[in-house]
């Protein structure tokens, strides 16, 4: 079914990078967002565990009441997940401590009416987004909540009704002070078809202030159909714009308005991976009914559809976990590689997997299959990129890891014996997944002596007397940077 366990499946392609930087640029990287700092599932950590098991290499297991497909974020100490109990009613946002496994809060963050939605959802699919300073909430009823470190919440906007035939799933991303989520649903009306089977002209994308709650902008697709796609951040000629797509299109957006800049047609419905950018190019996905790989040229105004499709594909469509842009194994880090090579030259590939397990590895500049090979189990988790290697995790709880390379070849196979549908999270040499009842922290004890000071200074990352100097940049992605800043 199209959305099963969305919340990887939401793809997401969120723009802002978050990096710790120090006085002695040693640092660990955060994971603040659905497909971690940039969207697009890569992590700039080094030694993550390759090996696994249920009972082996496991920090903490914790139980998570009720039930959720919104995938793990991670920021200095916390752990946060959304979760739905009370048959849906009650929205929570649960946070935990990531060296303990303890839940340091549980709290309602909004009540909800439960309505329809596909099975394999949950009423809390959206995965949550942080600033360090709060984290930002979606509720399957559209309702928007900002809620503090400590569980406090301190805003809400309850303005907007999302219906959709699948339920929701897309999760927020933050640009500067926006808060933004694309609202592709369906007519909840008598013709149930209207949105999802038929085109219509209802969806919209809404941009809040993340201080306030209040609307800085809505925007318009025009003719589109369902979709649960993340949005991306491009910048492009010097200006930033969003990059979204829903059902039939896959289109640009400004910032600053919320004006259409650009189109792109890309015919079929239910879409759910996120978008991909990088080499110049974006790496899109359409839905059911005419399922095809599309890579879009960056530029241009208006309708492009016949101008900018530098490669299409309708082998092997991925059609709900989200693909993943990624420089060949051996050829430096993404940041060493930044804006070094042209996309011809610069041997980037575009790693995916099918619900049914097909995963494939393609030139990301021209679409050549470089190798296609069957994974066991089903998928609805996103892949991630950590350190050279590709990590799949299947709803069977199994993790192939592969090397991010022109050749197959398998790294490790690491069995869980839960249904995981949530994508992995990536923070400082652990990974974390989500089980259908608990979260999971792989990886070492590096659990810092009590009372040692600031997240930041007990990480080793700096001492008191630089605790001034550290701060949080964000960035769009450029066209030739995607890859390399993923």
């Amino acid at each position: 079914m199209r959305q099963a366990c969305r919340s990887k499946l939401v793809l997401a392609c969120w723009s802002v990078a978050f990096v710790v930087t120090v006085a002695n640029s040693s640092w660990a990287e955060n994971w603040p967002g659905f497909r971690g700092p940039t969207g697009q599932g890569t992590s700039q950590e080094k030694d993550a565990p390759i090996e696994w098991s249920s009972r082996a290499n496991i920090l903490w297991k914790t139980r998570v009441p009720g039930n959720g497909w919104s995938s793990p974020i991670v920021f200095d100490d916390r752990v946060f997940v959304t979760t739905a109990t009370d048959e849906g009613a009650s929205f929570r946002l649960v946070c935990i401590d990531r060296w303990t496994g303890n839940i340091l809060w549980d709290k309602q963050v909004l009540q909800q009416e439960p309505g329809h939605k596909s099975p394999q959802n949950s009423y809390a699919s959206s995965t949550p987004v942080t600033d360090g300073r709060r984290v930002y909430v979606l509720a399957y009823d559209g309702s928007f909540a900002a809620v503090s470190m400590e569980g406090d919440v301190i805003w809400t906007n309850r303005d907007f009704h999302y219906y959709s035939e699948h339920g929701l799933a897309v999760s927020l991303i933050l640009y500067q002070d926006l808060l933004i989520a694309p609202f592709d649903g369906s007519s909840p009306g008598p013709d149930k078809a209207i949105g999802w089977q038929k085109p219509w002209d209802q969806a919209v994308i809404i941009a809040l202030d993340k201080n306030t709650g209040q609307v800085r902008w809505k925007a318009r697709r025009g003719s589109s159909r369902i979709a649960h796609v993340t949005p991306q951040i491009l910048s492009q000629d010097g200006q930033e714009q969003l990059v979204s797509s829903a059902g039939d299109v896959v289109q640009g957006f400004d910032l600053k308005t919320g004006e259409r800049l650009w189109t792109v047609a890309s015919t079929g419905e239910g879409v759910v991976p996120s978008l991909v950018i990088g080499d110049g190019l974006i790496f899109a996905t359409s839905g059911f009914g005419q399922p095809t790989i599309r890579a879009i040229r960056t530029g241009g105004k208006g309708d492009v559809t016949q101008s900018h499709i530098a490669w299409e594909s309708a082998d092997d469509v991925p059609m709900i976990p989200s693909m993943l842009l990624a420089p060949a194994t051996g050829r430096g880090t993404p940041a060493e590689r930044r804006g070094l090579m042209s996309p011809r030259e610069s041997g980037d590939y575009l790693f995916l997997v099918t619900e049914g397990g097909v995963a494939k590895c393609l030139a990301a500049a021209t679409g050549k299959l470089l190798w296609r090979n069957r994974l066991a189990g089903r998928y609805s988790a996103s892949p991630i990129w950590v350190d050279g290697k590709i990590y799949f995790l299947s709803e069977q709880g199994r993790t192939t890891i592969v090397d991010a390379a022109g050749e197959f070849n398998v790294v490790a196979q690491n069995e869980l014996q839960e249904k995981c549908c949530a994508s992995p999270a990536v923070s400082n040499k652990h990974i974390f997944i989500r089980s259908e009842d608990a979260v999971y922290c792989i990886g070492p004890n590096l659990a810092p002596a009590s009372g040692r000071g600031t997240p930041a200074e007990r990480r080793g990352l700096m001492s008191p007397r630089e605790r001034g100097h550290h701060r949080f940049h964000r960035r769009a992605l450029s066209p030739v940077e995607g890859s390399a800043r993923s």
